[in-house]
């Protein structure tokens, strides 16, 4: 299961499991945010790491940056769009 997969599927648990949004969000608060995320996603039985989230965020802008040619008028927003770490996050504050 890649790294899209299991934040996909974390969502759909935070939305029925009682408290699990609530602990995801309370990982934000720790000294290191992303380190208590991915321990978070661990204990949950996803085993994510730091370099996983930020390589896979990187590899899906990339993705998009090739297949808009570079760039260029027709290009959708692309800034900050690979923090899948971010995204997750801006989802699970959303519901």
């Amino acid at each position: 299961m890649g790294v899209s997969d299991m934040l996909e599927e974390l969502l759909q648990r935070a939305r029925t499991e009682e408290g699990l949004r609530a602990q995801l969000l309370e990982t934000r608060k720790e000294e290191n945010p992303l380190t208590a995320f991915c321990r978070k996603c661990r204990e949950l039985g996803y085993e994510m790491y730091e370099m996983d989230l930020i390589n896979e965020g990187e590899e899906m802008y990339a993705a998009m940056k090739r297949s808009t040619n570079g760039g260029g008028e027709n290009s959708p927003m692309l800034d900050g769009e690979d923090d899948y770490y971010e995204m997750f996050f801006a989802s699970l504050e959303m519901q």
